[in-house]
């Protein structure tokens, strides 16, 4: 979308997006390369799901980046949340969770798409121009599964007022990942620019 002129040039705006994620390296990594982009200005950082909620409410992103396993509230329930009190606001999911079941139910709250942390290098500025687009983008991580169900029919149960805790394993895979992806952040920008390998799925939402 552009905005008015100035000078003799027509000003870009921005998608202004918010960034969820308790993990201060994936955070940086996300800011620093995507705050260089002319069509994204990143608005806020939070760290804790029920400040999510309340930076939501206050800013109204066009864009939430939101991970799953959070503090104070589980990602999972900021997003139903967020929906009642920014309901313009898109969400995209960035989780190491890989179950099939959690990607249904962060996706049945009516989510625009979901990437894995370890994908996002290769998949986080597609899927962020996708999901700003309307339609919906699911990591090529998940290509071979069926997320068609709706937020009603979603079955995974999570509580309200609770976080959700990854595995001991998928801790372990996440402080690898952060090793590897945090190790040189030329590498990262080159990776988070480029789109090689498998495409991921895109549809229009209706």
């Amino acid at each position: 979308m552009f905005g008015t002129r100035r000078g003799n040039s027509l000003e870009r705006l921005s998608n202004r997006v918010l960034v969820v994620d308790d993990s201060e390296p994936f955070r940086n990594f996300i800011c620093s390369n995507l705050g260089e982009k002319a069509d994204v200005q990143i608005i806020g950082e939070v760290s804790d799901g029920l400040e999510a909620v309340r930076k939501a409410e206050e800013l109204q992103p066009d864009l939430i980046l939101l991970d799953i396993g959070l503090p104070s509230l589980n990602g999972i329930e900021a997003a139903r949340r967020i929906f009642k009190v920014s309901a313009e606001s898109k969400i995209l999911f960035v989780s190491q969770e890989v179950s099939s079941d959690v990607v249904q139910e962060a996706l049945g709250t009516g989510a625009r798409g979901y990437v894995l942390k370890s994908d996002a290098g290769k998949e986080l500025l597609k899927a962020l121009h996708a999901v700003l687009r309307g339609e919906q983008f699911i990591g090529k991580s998940f290509s071979g599964h069926d997320f068609s169900r709706t937020r009603e029919t979603a079955s995974l149960d999570v509580p309200d007022d609770t976080t959700y805790t990854p595995l001991q394993e998928d801790r372990e895979i996440l402080h690898r990942h952060e090793l590897r992806l945090y190790s040189s952040e030329e590498r990262s920008l080159d990776s988070l620019a480029s789109s090689p390998g498998q495409e991921p799925t895109t549809r229009t939402m209706e």
